[in-house]
C-alpha cells in the first residue's frame, strides 16, 4: 500500500480508503470482515458519515483494539432522529449525534472532524461565520477533532472551503463522468493519451479547485469514485463504455491535491479489487484510451453533469438533480444519503415548470423536463 500525505493535516493515508457507507446494510460479521481485509492491506482511512446506530456500533467493534491504526473522518451534522438520518445544523441535535459516534466507535477523539454534507454557497457561508464553526473549532481546541474538514458535492462549496483558512481537507465526489466538459466534435481530440497529465477536458471549475487545494495545501479525500457503481457498467455510463475500478481509482488519484480515494466496499472481495490498483500495470490503470474509444453516441441523450444547462429560471440544481436520480435508480431502494442530498436542495425536480430552456442548451440532448419528472416521482 502506497501512503500519501493529506494536506497540511500532515497525516499519512493510504490512497486507498475504506468508504464506509455499504457496510450500514451488514451485520457485525461481515462488517468486521471487510475492516479486518482493510487493515490487512494497510488501508488505514476510513469515512463514516452515517448516523445509523447499528454500522456505527459495528465499526467500532471491528475496530476494537487496534483504534490507532485507523485515520477516521468522522462527520459533525449527520444525525438520527425518528429512525432516520437527518442532516442539521441544530446544534442540540449535532452535539448529541457527535457524541453517539464516539461512543459507538469507542474512542475519544476523531482525527478528521467532517462538516457535514454543505452544496449550497449560501450554507457554506452561514456555517464559517456563525455558531457551527465555532463549535467545530471549540472540537478540535479540546482535542475532540484533530483537524477540521467538510464533505461538499459542489466545486464552488469546495473553492469557497479551501480558501477559507478554516477548512484544512475536504471530501469531495469525484470520478471522469463528474468532471467530464461536453464532448467536443472529435471526441478522440478530447481524451487523447496524455489526457492524464494535462487535465485536458476537465470542467474548468473543477480543474480549478484541484489546482486550489494543490496550492493552499488542502488535501482531498474523494467520495463516488465509482459514480456509486455506474461507471462500471456500459449500460449505466455516461461514456457507454464501462471503467474498471482500476482505472476510475487511477483517475481520482491523479488529480491534483487528491490522497486517498474512499472506495466503498461492503464485502472483502470489493475491497480485493480496489486494492488491486497498488499492483495494477500502466495498460491496467489506463482510463484513457478506453474512454478515447468511447461512441460519440454514447453520449447523445445521457446527462454527464456538466451543468451547461443552467440556468434554471426555478433555480433547480440541474445537474445535481440529475446525479442523484441516477445514484438511486442503481440501487434497489434510494440510499439515505442520496434521498438527503436531494431532499436538502434549497430547489429540486418537483419545482420544474417544464419550461424547456435548459434542453436547448444541454450539449447531449437530454430530455431534461422529462427526467425530472421521474425524479420528482422517484424521490416523492
Amino acid at each position: 500500500m502506497k501512503y500519501r500525505q493529506l494536506g497540511k493535516t500532515g497525516i499519512s493515508v493510504s490512497e486507498i480508503g475504506l468508504g464506509a457507507e455499504w457496510l450500514e446494510r451488514h451485520n457485525a460479521a461481515d462488517v468486521k470482515a471487510v475492516v479486518e481485509r482493510s487493515e490487512a492491506y494497510g488501508i488505514n482511512i476510513l469515512d463514516c458519515w452515517m448516523s445509523e446506530p447499528k454500522v456505527r456500533s459495528n465499526i467500532g467493534a471491528a475496530i476494537a483494539g487496534h483504534r490507532e491504526k485507523w485515520v477516521i473522518q468522522g462527520h459533525i451534522g449527520s444525525t438520527w432522529q425518528n429512525g432516520q438520518y437527518v442532516r442539521t445544523r441544530e446544534l442540540d441535535k449535532v452535539k448529541e449525534a457527535f457524541k453517539d459516534l464516539l461512543n459507538r466507535l469507542n474512542t475519544d477523539y476523531i482525527d478528521l472532524g467532517m462538516i457535514h454534507f454543505v452544496d449550497e454557497v449560501a450554507e457554506f457561508n452561514k456555517i464559517i461565520r456563525g455558531e457551527f464553526i465555532q463549535y467545530v473549532k471549540g472540537l478540535k481546541k479540546d482535542g475532540t477533532i484533530r483537524h477540521i474538514g467538510l464533505s461538499t458535492h459542489n466545486p464552488d462549496v469546495a473553492k469557497l472551503a479551501a480558501l477559507s483558512g478554516e477548512i484544512e481537507m475536504i471530501l469531495f465526489s469525484l470520478n471522469p463522468a463528474f468532471d467530464m466538459l461536453p464532448a467536443s466534435e472529435d471526441i478522440n481530440e478530447l481524451f487523447r493519451e496524455h489526457y492524464n497529465e494535462n487535465l485536458k477536458g476537465i470542467a474548468p471549475e473543477r480543474e480549478e479547485l484541484y489546482q486550489i487545494c494543490e496550492r493552499e495545501n488542502v488535501g482531498i479525500t474523494v467520495m463516488k469514485g465509482y459514480a456509486g457503481g455506474r461507471l462500471f457498467s456500459a449500460e449505466n455510463s455516461p461514456f457507454g463504455v464501462a471503467l474498471t475500478p482500476v482505472q476510475c481509482l487511477h483517475y481520482a488519484l491523479t488529480r491534483p491535491a487528491v490522497a486517498s480515494v474512499m472506495a466503498g466496499c461492503s464485502t472483502p472481495e470489493e475491497v480485493d479489487a480496489a486494492v488491486a490498483y497498488e499492483s495494477a500495470t500502466e495498460d491496467q490503470k489506463d482510463y484513457a484510451s478506453v474512454l478515447a474509444n468511447a461512441p460519440y453516441h454514447a453520449y447523445s441523450g445521457q446527462c454527464t453533469y456538466c451543468g451547461h444547462c443552467a440556468p434554471c429560471p426555478a433555480y433547480i440544481d440541474i445537474a445535481m438533480v440529475n446525479k442523484l436520480y441516477d445514484l438511486a435508480v442503481m440501487q434497489e431502494e434510494i440510499p439515505a444519503t442520496v434521498r438527503a442530498h436531494y431532499t436538502g436542495l434549497s430547489a429540486n425536480a418537483s419545482h420544474c415548470i417544464s419550461c424547456k430552456a435548459c434542453e436547448k442548451r444541454c450539449p447531449f440532448g437530454v430530455a431534461i423536463s422529462g427526467r425530472m419528472e421521474k425524479a420528482a416521482g422517484l424521490f416523492a
